[in-house]
Order: C-alpha cells, then structure tokens, then sequence
C-alpha cells in the first residue's frame, strides 16, 4: 500500500481535490486542506522532505510582492463607481432610442452597451443587473421574446469577461507569466468579434422571426426634432466626420510606426472632434447637430474617454495595467463628481464591494499556492505534462482536449477557481508545445466565459434571474442562454482556425514583473517509487529564449 501511494500520490492528489470541490467545501480551503494534508502524507512516508513546508512563508510573501494583482482593486472598484454613477442608465436609454427605429434595435442596444460597459467596468455582475434592470422590462413592453431578451443581456454582460480591463485576464496572465498588456492586445479583437456575433445572431433571428425583435412604436422615441425628424442623419454625419478625422490621423502620426500607439491616437483624435462639435454646438447655439447627435455625444464621450485613458496608455507603453486602473478609478470617480452623483453611500458600497472581491482572489490564490506546493514536490506538473503531451494529434489533440476540460468544469467551477487551479498545470505543457501563450490565455479566456453562461449554474443567469419580473420563468432564461454559449464555442473554434485572431507580439519575452515562485521538486530522472527524500531546488532562470508563436494548422485531403 505504502508503494502504491509513493507511485501514484500525484494522481490521487489530483483526485482528492476533485472530491473537495464535489462536496461542496469552500475552494480556497479545499485547495489549502488537500495540500497540507498531502504535504504531511508525504513526509511520513519519506518521499518529501520536513523542510518542504518551510518554503509556504515564500510562496505566500510573493503573492503579496505580485503587484500585477493591485489592478484587480483598481479596475473592480472602477467598474462599481460607474455602474453605481447612473452610466449605464444613461447609454441604455441614448443607444436604446438610437437603434429604436430598427427591427431588433433594444437587442442591438444590449450588445452595443454591453460591449461598452466590458470596456469601462470589466465587471460582469454589474453589466449583467444594469441591463436585466433597465432593458429587461421596456424589451418585454415591446412585446420581444423572453428567451431572445434574456439571452442576449445575459450574454452581453459576459462580454466582460473577455473585453480588456477584463479581471480574467490579469488573472491569467499572471497564472502564465506574461505581461497584463500583451493579453488586453491579444483579447481585443475576439471580443469585438464576440460581440459582432451576439448582433448577426440577434439579425437572423429578427429575419426569420420579426415579432420575436420589433422596432419601437413612434410613440416611444423620444428624442424628436421640432419638425418630426429623428435627427439620425446628424449622428451619422458626425460619426462619418470623426471617423475621417480618425483615419486622417492614423494615415499621418508616425508612418510606418506601432500599429496599436497610431491606432490609440487615431480614436483619440475622432473622440477629441466629435466632442469639441457638440460642446461648441450647445455653447454656440449652432444648430448644427439634432438633440439625438448631441444626446447620443455627451452620453458616449466620457466613457469613451475613460477607455481611451486607460486602455489607451496601456496599448502604447505608457502606463502598466496596474497604472492604468488606478487612473480608471480617478476617472471614475471624476465623471461620478462630474454627474453630481458622487457621495458617500456610493463610495462606502463600492468600496465594501471591491474588498470582497479582492478577498475572494487572494484567498483561492493562497489556497492555490499551497496546493500547488505539495502537487510540484510529487511531480505532479510531470504527471499532467506526460499525461497531456501522450494526447494524440500534437498541438491541435492537445487544445481540443484542454478546451473541451474546461468546458465541462466550468459547469461546476468559476472562472477563477479554473484559472488558479488549472492554468498553472496547462500552461507548461502548451508552452513546451509550442504555442504562444498570450494566444492561449485568450483561447482560454473565451472558453472560461462559458463559465457565466453554462444552465443550470451560469452565474450571468442568476445575477438576470435576481432582477428579472416574475413573468420570465427561469426556464426562459436558461434556453435563451444556449444560444449564446453556442456562438462563444464558435468563438473558440474560430481563434483556433484561425489563429491570427489574436494579436501576438513574437518576440514577447516572460513578464518579469511576475515574481518568480519556489517550485520543489527533485531529480527529474529520479524514479517515482524512490524512498529517498526529495531535495529542494529553484526553478530554471526562465523561458528568455521562447520563441513560441500562436500554432498554425494544416489540413490536408489524403491521396486517393
């Protein structure tokens, strides 16, 4: 009995977390319990060393060295002060009246402001009960589907998740040791590509079924002028003229320059005339813009700004993520004070609000690294990687597996649970594979969405559930899901195909703000039934040579 456990303790390690986590036990204890438990199994047994739990106190200290980790706090508390200064009301109601007209406008507004709000809060609960609160109910006055209207402000909200300063995306990049900004690149346009996939859906279905997506009825759109004209025609020329003035820009700062830095200031440069053509037009008493073009550009301006500010200085090397969400909470707490909405109920929620959040992170990421402890000091990092590298078919055998994992466990798993436990086992094995992992954290990051998504569990559809009326059953909210959770697989199986999808920056090297953590584990050649105590040793200086890039796949037809 005794071999057997020295032979094979990696793997009912590996079980026994499982079991933790089936029965229901809070996961950040699970992983410390399961890892102190294994910890001193080991040591009874002689194959680990006493002086193996005197290297916790390390791994702990550099969890609170990591400063990646601070723009969670940043971007979380950001996110609650805007939801909480009426910014979402405001765009909902603007772009609601904007895409009116249309069949299947309220549904193109969801998505619309959803995407917005991923990119200024990064926080899916609060994405989710502003859009079930507000649009939720004038959808259902519209006489919209149920399933249609619960589905797509479900999946709207968790379009944050993927959507840079996405929380999941810190994470991951911490867990794979790259840097925050190279991710926020590779995920950008995914999930504008996610985001145009929850529209086309929302157009077919409002082409093959036109009552389940009707326009609004004239006597709702409010925003008319004196002579009856909606005054959409000055929102498109003022969109065409921020547009040219945007394109002129990218054409003309630094030919030739970083495509991400003149891309940043080319929007920079249309928000910055959109903005001075409204301001000058209420000043002025110009008439040159309708009531719907200067609703519709003081009502986006700010939040675009915001994002430009922070995601802006990321993009071009100005600032780190970490900088750049704590100038996103100053901005947040500007346009709250600039709205007259900034007071102390706010702040003290807000405030409260991220503290939890931050504690929950902290702890599973405790929890994690004492697992993670014990499960290296076993080799059970070898245990996965021969397990995962044994997959028939390579690169592409190995991602259909790891996908498909992920999928599954994101039935019973939040996304930083999956993130904490499995990323750290996963992303070795891919990076000896070859493949880039800023590709793979994105690859990744669109599959744990799922997680928000997935009946009877998605915790999208509970926060929907909370706040929608007692006519939609839950049963409405969960079929009005699958749809959704389609398309995110379609998303994945796209990134896959097509790999360039993801913004990768060849020569990125590791993300040396990441404090490198004390792994443990003995001779690697050592056989695993050895009854000698395992020595400690630090890890390798790192993969400063990695060249691995996002994997291309070949499909050939065999010769007949």
């Amino acid at each position: 009995m005794t071999e057997f456990l020295i032979a094979n303790m990696a793997p009912i390690m590996f079980v026994s977390l499982v079991l933790f986590l089936l029965s229901g036990f809070p996961i950040a204890f699970a992983l410390a319990a399961n890892g102190l438990l294994f910890g001193f199994l080991g040591i009874e047994l002689g194959l680990l060393q006493p002086a193996l739990l005197q290297a916790l106190p390390n791994r702990l200290f550099g969890i609170i060295e990591n400063d990646t980790l601070l723009a969670i706090p940043f971007f979380t508390f950001m996110g609650l002060i805007l939801e909480r200064s009426g910014m979402a009301e405001d765009l909902l109601d603007t772009i609601g009246q904007l895409f009116g007209p249309i069949r299947g406008g309220l549904a193109y507004a969801v998505v619309f402001v959803g995407a917005l709000l991923a990119a200024t809060t990064g926080v899916v609960a609060a994405s989710v009960i502003s859009m079930g609160l507000i649009s939720l109910p004038l959808m259902l006055k519209y006489q919209y589907d149920k399933r249609l209207a619960t589905g797509v402000i479900a999946a709207s909200g968790t379009l944050a998740q993927i959507i840079p300063p996405s929380l999941v995306l810190i994470v991951l990049a911490d867990q794979l040791g790259r840097s925050v900004g190279d991710m926020y690149k590779g995920a950008f346009i995914p999930g504008m590509l996610l985001a145009g996939l929850y529209m086309a859906y929302v157009f077919i279905v409002s082409m093959i079924r036109p009552a389940a997506a009707p326009a609004l009825p004239p006597e709702a759109r409010i925003f008319r002028e004196a002579d009856g004209r909606s005054g959409v025609r000055s929102v498109l020329v003022l969109a065409a003229l921020a547009t040219a003035t945007g394109i002129v820009t990218a054409l003309r700062y630094k030919p030739g320059g970083p495509l991400d830095e003149r891309l940043v200031v080319a929007i920079g440069a249309g928000i910055a005339l959109a903005f001075c053509i409204a301001v000058a037009n209420r000043v002025l008493h110009l008439n040159l813009l309708s009531r719907m073009a200067e609703k519709v550009t003081f009502v986006l301006i700010p939040p675009l700004a915001l994002i430009f500010i922070v995601l802006g200085t990321i993009f071009i090397g100005v600032a780190t993520p970490t900088e750049g969400g704590g100038m996103g909470a100053f901005g947040a707490l500007v346009l709250a004070l600039a709205k007259r909405r900034l007071a102390m109920p706010l702040l003290r929620q807000a405030m409260e609000s991220t503290l939890r959040l931050s504690a929950f992170v902290i702890f599973i990421l405790i929890g994690a690294r004492v697992f993670s402890l014990t499960f290296y000091a076993v080799d059970g990092h070898l245990w996965v990687e021969h397990l995962l590298t044994a997959l028939p078919g390579g690169q592409l055998g190995f991602l259909v597996v790891v996908n498909i994992l992920f999928f599954l466990l994101a039935f019973f798993l939040d996304f930083f649970e999956l993130a904490f436990i499995l990323i750290p086992l996963v992303g070795p094995v891919a990076d000896k594979l070859g493949i880039d992992l800023i590709w793979f954290g994105v690859l990744i990051g669109v599959n744990m969405q799922t997680s928000f998504m997935h009946p009877p569990f998605g915790f999208a559809l509970f926060y929907l559930r909370s706040v929608a009326p007692r006519t939609v059953k839950t049963s409405d909210i969960y079929w009005g899901a699958v749809p959704f959770v389609v398309i995110q697989l379609i998303m994945v199986a796209l990134i896959i195909a097509f790999p360039a999808l993801v913004s990768v920056d060849k020569h990125a090297q590791q993300d040396r703000s990441v404090v490198r953590e004390l792994q443990l584990g003995g001779d690697r050649n050592q056989e695993r039934g050895s009854e000698t105590p395992r020595e400690l040793s630090l890890p390798p200086a790192g993969n400063q040579g990695n060249s691995a890039s996002a994997p291309s796949f070949e499909f050939t037809t065999p010769r007949q």
